[in-house]
């Protein structure tokens, strides 16, 4: 065996005991670069479950390639590894690089039946393994296939999670933003093609007032940056409104020549709840309880700040790197939710939101179409369209949504408009929780 198999099959093999000090020790031997990087790496081997190799693609004496899936997920990486050409062969790196599914090991397509039934197990296992707590329910035309809760909200007082508990959903916001603006286009009250400054008049970037149209703001490409950053933790607190944000972040201009390319922007979306204000004289909270929750009959939905009690909302737990038991999330929250991301809702008022969309009880049938239909390329096999992610391939196969994540919440919709599907995952832990089992699902269900 050359080298550079042995010392990853070794590696692998040591990551995969998913013991802190056999991996400590394995590194401090065989590659001692990485040893300040423990942390990180045992984070990672509780979030894959371990890695399993699939397939050795390239080897020599000192490089080995190889690609390896994720035991608790379908998704694969490219494992590059390299060894120092001396004994003891020290290795000198490692990379692992998430690539698309290889066609070579293709998921089958399950029955309906088999599939909700599987993916029961998944959910029994994951739960007992502490990699899964929240609610799922899946549904299609309208009949229910699938509703159950696992784990705990709250997990100090041993209140277990139930299908009417309230989870924070982190960007899912971004779908009731972009509902939000489609239906102020239909009133003619907001222009797509219009800048900011029409509406935001003074605001201080004239670039930004200048260039950045609405359409750049929904689909990510007005290079308008993060609201998280150096700026955000020690004014967490105080950003209590959209113009608080904007009064923080106003001044940036955009990080590139809007339109010109995509990158995910929650200042952006902040943006577009600020232009919802200004023309409808109402808070964002206002407008979209009384235009998207209240339609959609979204009885558990909504965006109260942090210091006031919201009955049924579920504890978010995270685990910081190098951490062995799971801590609330409180002190990462923002004050309140906003038009990025950050309320909260339940599995049935996600799925009743979904089904009004479906139904155009929100929008026109045309806007309903506008606002899912992908604009721009995002991430390899995604389009982004108005707050909504775009995964159909060219026969309208797949599915519409989007996902939430941070520390501690975890959330997501898949719609698929062409075989009638809708799951709903939401998690109170860290992601990937939730998106793995939207991720199972999708790549199971049948497609028609």
């Amino acid at each position: 065996m050359e080298p550079s198999v042995r010392q990853f099959s070794a590696w692998l093999e040591a990551f995969n005991s998913g013991d802190r000090d056999r991996y400590a020790a394995f590194l401090a031997a065989s590659f001692p670069s990485r040893l300040n990087s423990l942390d990180k790496e045992m984070a990672f081997r509780e979030r894959t479950g371990g890695l399993d190799l699939r397939t050795l693609e390239r080897v020599s004496a000192t490089e080995a390639a190889a690609l390896v899936q994720e035991r608790d997920s379908d998704l694969f990486a490219r494992a590059e590894l390299t060894v120092d050409a001396a004994e003891p062969h020290v290795i000198t790196s490692l990379s692992l690089a998430a690539i698309p599914r290889p066609a070579e090991f293709p998921i089958a397509r399950l029955t309906e039946h088999e599939a909700i039934a599987e993916v029961q197990d998944v959910l029994r296992g994951a739960a007992a393994a502490d990699r899964f707590s929240g609610t799922v329910l899946v549904e299609k035309d309208g009949r229910i296939l699938l509703s159950h809760a696992f784990g705990l909200a709250d997990r100090g007082l041993g209140i277990p999670n139930t299908l009417q508990t309230r989870f924070r959903v982190g960007s899912l916001n971004k779908m009731f933003t972009g509902v939000a603006v489609l239906q102020l286009a239909e009133a003619g009250q907001v222009e797509l093609t219009a800048p900011v400054g029409e509406y935001l008049t003074g605001y201080r970037n004239r670039d930004v007032a200048a260039k950045v149209t609405m359409h750049h703001l929904l689909t990510h490409t007005g290079g308008m940056g993060d609201i998280f950053g150096a700026e955000f933790k020690p004014n967490r607190l105080e950003l209590r409104t959209l113009g608080d944000y904007v009064r923080l972040y106003g001044d940036r201009g955009p990080e590139f020549e809007p339109g010109s390319r995509w990158r995910y922007s929650n200042y952006g979306y902040i943006l577009l709840g600020a232009v919802i204000e200004k023309v409808t004289g109402q808070t964002y909270y206002d407008y979209v309880q009384a235009h998207i929750y209240e339609p959609a009959q979204m009885t558990g939905t909504g965006s109260q700040p942090e210091d006031q009690p919201v009955p049924d909302l579920s504890v978010g737990y995270m685990k910081p790197p190098g951490t062995a038991e799971r801590v609330p999330n409180t002190e990462t929250l923002p004050y309140r939710g906003t038009s990025a991301g950050g309320g909260y809702s339940t599995a049935w008022d996600i799925a009743r939101f979904a089904r009004a969309l479906l139904g155009d009880q929100l929008l026109r049938h045309d806007s309903t179409r506008l606002l899912i239909t992908g604009k721009v390329d995002a991430v390899p096999g995604i389009r982004y369209a108005y707050g909504f992610e775009d995964h159909r391939d060219a026969a309208g196969n797949g599915s519409v949504g989007h996902n939430g994540g941070a520390p501690g919440m975890n959330g997501h919709l898949r719609i698929y408009p062409q075989s009638g599907y809708i799951t709903v995952v939401l998690a109170n832990m860290d992601p990937p929780a939730a998106q793995r089992i939207a991720a199972w699902l999708d790549a199971r269900l049948p497609m028609h």
